[in-house]
């Protein structure tokens, strides 16, 4: 346990060091939050979100890239000291490399996806007739890259079946890649809506994850348990200069990125039942924002004030660090419940 908990405080101190010459340079490179044509993650104008949030333009985007990089880094070094020391990587699965390749693949694929979002809002946006990647633009591509992770879990990993509490184990064969990748997309998009207010995102994740890291460790898994060591650590020092008021933001490349791979983790640790437990706070948000997108599509109307659900609490009165500390609170006793589910026989 001290070679992970070794990992989270090496991550941590990385990234402490290098987080506010980061955002130094950020600023220099004026990759920071625009404050013209705010849109949802449906390309439709959101004036309440501009509202709410107008004291934020310019704070710089780019936090997801400095925790990739970071914790890419800090897990393959720790990878590399496993195999100089001659310890054994136990991995749960025929293959502890097809793991690790299943993990970072998704961590940077989904991330690469983000930081072109993040690019075009910030530099492109008068040139082009949108701001940032159209939705439909970048669900194509989540469903290919979803795909592909898909399709490595169920033939690199051989993994092809759901547990459902107090009903048992069922392979669903070849559709395992179809649910694996709604799940991927589904959790993908949920991060991303959620990263609307300064530590909100970051903070649920940041819970989560622990959850996530005591089923890894009570299945010996060395891989995951590794990644998620290393990224907790630098979740809790972005974390310190998220938190409001946020000097630096995560943007697409840390929402999208984080939110697949949260997915992934989940699925590789055969949680996919205790997954959107794990992570309520990230369905109630998707949720609230799916049910305002059918009120407009089928009835014409909104079936809520606004969308999502932080939207809503803003929009009732809510002070921006009460919502936070509170929806962290309930990501915690979802957490609790979610671990209860997951260690249901």
């Amino acid at each position: 346990m001290s070679t992970y908990l070794f990992a989270v405080f090496a991550s941590f101190l990385l990234n402490f060091i290098l987080i506010v010459p980061f955002i130094n340079f950020l600023y220099q490179l004026k990759f920071q939050r625009q404050q013209q044509k705010t849109k949802d993650f449906l390309d439709k104008p959101t004036p309440i979100f501009d509202y709410f949030n107008r004291h934020k333009h310019g704070t710089p985007i780019g936090g997801g890239i400095l925790i990739l990089l970071t914790t890419v880094f800090v897990f393959f070094f720790f990878i590399l000291m496993y195999s100089i020391f001659k310890k054994n990587i136990f991995s749960n699965y025929p293959s502890a490399s097809s793991e690790i390749i299943i993990i970072i693949f998704t961590f940077l694929s989904f991330g690469i996806l983000g930081f072109l979002d993040d690019f075009k809002k910030i530099f492109l946006w008068k040139e082009s007739s949108f701001f940032g990647l159209r939705f439909r633009h970048k669900l194509v591509i989540q469903i290919i890259l979803s795909l592909i992770i898909s399709y490595m879990l169920f033939f690199n990993l051989k993994i092809s079946i759901i547990h459902i509490p107090f009903f048992g184990v069922f392979d669903i064969s070849y559709f395992y890649i179809l649910f694996s990748s709604f799940v991927i997309i589904a959790f993908a998009n949920a991060v991303n809506i959620t990263d609307g207010l300064d530590g909100l995102a970051s903070g649920i994740l940041l819970f989560a994850l622990f959850g996530f890291w005591v089923i890894s460790r009570s299945i010996l898994d060395v891989p995951t348990s590794l990644f998620i060591a290393a990224w907790i650590g630098g979740l809790m020092a972005f974390l310190y200069f998220n938190i409001y008021p946020a000097r630096i933001f995560l943007g697409d490349t840390g929402s999208l990125s984080f939110g697949a791979t949260f997915a992934v983790i989940g699925l590789i640790l055969g949680k996919a039942f205790a997954l959107p437990i794990i992570g309520g706070v990230f369905i109630i948000e998707i949720g609230s924002s799916l049910i305002q997108i059918i009120g407009k599509k089928y009835f014409n109307k909104k079936l809520l004030p606004v969308a999502p659900f932080h939207l809503y609490l803003q929009h009732k009165g809510w002070e921006e660090p009460k919502i936070i500390m509170r929806l962290w609170l309930i990501s915690i006793v979802f957490v609790i419940f979610g671990l209860m589910i997951a260690f249901m026989k």
